[in-house]
């Protein structure tokens, strides 16, 4: 593991802090192009009502809306929870070559699960998927998720 991605993995949990405050679950995202944070997302689909609302789409919106949309396709994304399908979708379309992130996401997850979308050759046009370095400040991420399933068994 490099130092710059444990840096901005520390970014994408204290993003992720936030989001577990507010009740929602603890995911944070920074993207990264050029050794610039050009997007960041905080998850807030349970607190909006909106399940588009999720850490990754917030910061690519975030990205696009600061300017860089043709740099996206030459940035690094990072994020505490592996992205799921839905995020996976809008990490092909938009190009994002290189995914770091902390913790995996079981049934769901755009790379682990069955619904592997940011691997798969079967889309026209999508050409590659990004590369994947999984585990980063996993035991971080993963002591996040268990405060929110604490939270959830109160509530």
């Amino acid at each position: 593991m490099q130092e710059d991605d444990q840096y901005y993995m520390h970014q994408c949990l204290d993003l992720a802090k936030i989001a577990l405050a507010a009740g929602d679950p603890p995911v944070g995202v920074v993207i990264v192009f050029e050794g610039k944070i050009i997007g960041t997302g905080i998850e807030s689909g349970k607190t909006t009502g909106d399940i588009t609302n999720h850490a990754e789409i917030l910061a690519v919106r975030d990205a696009i809306k600061n300017g860089y949309l043709d740099q996206l396709q030459m940035s690094v994304m990072y994020t505490t929870h592996e992205p799921c399908i839905m995020c996976a979708y809008v990490i092909r379309h938009h190009r994002i070559p290189e995914i770091i992130y902390g913790t995996a996401v079981p049934f769901v997850g755009g790379s682990t699960s069955k619904f592997n979308i940011l691997a798969t050759q079967d889309v026209p046009k999508w050409g590659a998927g990004p590369k994947i370095i999984d585990g980063i400040c996993l035991k971080e991420c993963i002591q996040l998720n268990e405060d929110f399933k604490k939270r959830l068994a109160k509530s």
